[in-house]
């Protein structure tokens, strides 16, 4: 249950509008996701979360699958369900199958273990990445 009350996609805050209306061109959707319509409580921080995500989501180095499997396994790890929902559709989407799903759980359920081992015997660290 939300503890705010969703923003309507037609409220009349100009910022409001301008980012749903690119939420909408850029994402290709006919309704605005209920992430931003409760961070929509707070045009500002809307505008800013909008633009972190379409400046950071977008193919580079990574392509946005990867992005989005990465996305996903903070998700997993963090319990959010929402956002597990969210990129869970975003990677099958993008061309994720059943059992690729199966194998990124897979690996995070293993490193979410490795992690918690690993600090719990307070390992110091000995493999490195080389300095560049």
């Amino acid at each position: 249950m939300p503890t705010i009350k969703l923003v309507d996609e037609s409220s009349p805050h100009a910022k409001v509008q301008a980012v749903f209306a690119d939420i909408k061109a850029t994402k290709n959707l006919d309704r605005i996701p209920n992430i931003w319509r409760a961070l929509a409580t707070h045009p500002d921080h809307l505008e800013l979360c909008w633009t972190r995500l379409k400046a950071i989501m977008q193919p580079g180095k990574l392509d946005l699958l990867t992005k989005e499997i990465i996305a996903l396994a903070v998700s997993v790890t963090n319990g959010c369900d929402y956002c597990i929902n969210s990129h869970t559709a975003a990677v099958k989407k993008l061309g994720l199958d059943n059992e690729g799903l199966g194998e990124v759980l897979a690996v995070v359920g293993l490193y979410n273990s490795m992690n918690r081992l690993a600090d719990g015997y307070q390992i110091e660290p000995d493999i490195l990445p080389p300095l560049e």
